[in-house]
């Protein structure tokens, strides 16, 4: 069996890093053969070209460049280009992680090609259609012949939607593979060299979701009621300049928030292991900070993740910035929850992965 594997931004590209490392090191006699193959969604040297020297990621075998554009922009790009690659090389099956527009497009030239169509992270909702990943999710998760879900409750979802028990596999959270893979590789930021971060007290701060920072208004609302409720601590926004230049005039008002230059791969999870709490609108961080037991407010009214809500250490503060007073008072009031580790977030994920594609599709 032939799969292609696809990535296409710095969320997939720590995805599918364990899985292609799994395939590179396989010690059965029938191997699955592979390609690997980057859209180009993400272009940035921070977000793509750093983190394949950080994941020691193979070199893709092509990249489609279909770089920036609105959401049907990059899709009809990444729909034509696709196609044209999968005329030139034959494959059995694509694999796709995660619900960026790279995800949902190949995924759809895969299926109407008459590949066997993999979806890894499979099954997650939010119940927010006004997001463009739950679209994804959903238009993925219809068309998929085996799935691989990171919980019971996102098998459970698939099978509420029809999916056949046979064709769902739990096999735990790759992400969380990567982040236990790199954990000891992990680097001191260069841009914070002066702080010692291990033993100061500090928070981290992402914000990336159009809801939370395309209104300038709306967005310089979240860090004044960030900074004056941060106990004084340090707050790291590892920002792009773009986002500092949109803030422009008001930078000076903030007294705690440190704007640093983006972070690869490496250097975010050295940042991220030490904070006294993490401040995100990211779905995948809140997975991350459950694992390494950090506390994490969301600024979110839902998640596509409920179990590190449920289980892990992350909150829903919502979508109104007067809530953050309240939770960061918790916060450094020392009242936080004490939250555990999802069940198969170990670390193996990949292996259970490629053990079920060995097993079940090696012939094909």
């Amino acid at each position: 069996m032939h799969i292609t594997i696809i990535a296409g931004t710095r969320p997939n590209f720590v995805k599918v890093s364990p899985i292609l490392n799994e395939l590179r090191n396989q010690k059965v006699d029938i191997k699955l053969e592979y390609s690997f193959v980057h859209t180009g969604q993400h272009y940035d040297a921070k977000l793509s070209s750093d983190i394949f020297k950080d994941l020691d990621l193979p070199t893709p075998d092509t990249n489609l460049e279909i770089g920036s554009g609105t959401q049907s922009e990059q899709t009809a790009a990444l729909l034509i280009r696709f196609e044209e690659y999968l005329l030139k090389n034959q494959t059995d099956a694509v694999l796709v992680v995660g619900d960026v527009n790279s995800t949902m497009a190949c995924a759809i030239v895969a299926k109407k090609m008459n590949k066997i169509l993999i979806h890894v992270e499979a099954g997650i909702r939010s119940g927010d259609n006004s997001m463009p990943e739950e679209i994804n999710r959903k238009i993925v998760d219809s068309i998929t012949d085996l799935f691989f879900t990171t919980t019971n409750s996102a098998s459970n979802q698939l099978i509420k939607e029809g999916v056949p028990r046979e064709r769902i596999h739990f096999v735990g959270n790759v992400m969380i593979d990567s982040l236990i893979n790199n954990n000891a590789k992990s680097t001191k930021p260069k841009s914070l060299l002066d702080f010692d971060l291990d033993n100061i007290k500090y928070l981290t701060l992402t914000l990336h979701r159009p809801k939370n920072v395309d209104q300038l208004d709306q967005f310089i609302t979240y860090l004044r009621a960030i900074d004056s409720n941060c106990d004084n601590v340090p707050v790291f926004f590892p920002t792009h300049p773009r986002v500092k230049d949109k803030i422009g005039e008001y930078l000076h008002e903030f007294q705690n928030i440190r704007f640093i230059e983006p972070l690869s791969y490496l250097e975010f999870n050295y940042l991220m292991s030490f904070s006294f709490g993490v401040i995100t609108d990211s779905g995948g961080i809140s997975e991350e900070t459950t694992v390494l037991n950090i506390p994490c407010l969301t600024l979110r009214d839902n998640t596509e993740r409920p179990e590190t809500v449920d289980i892990g250490t992350n909150v829903l503060v919502g979508t109104n910035p007067n809530n953050l007073k309240y939770h960061l008072q918790n916060l450094f009031s020392g009242s936080w929850k004490i939250g555990s580790t999802p069940e198969l977030w170990d670390g193996l994920a990949s292996k259970r992965i490629i053990s079920i594609l060995q097993s079940n599709y090696s012939g094909v």
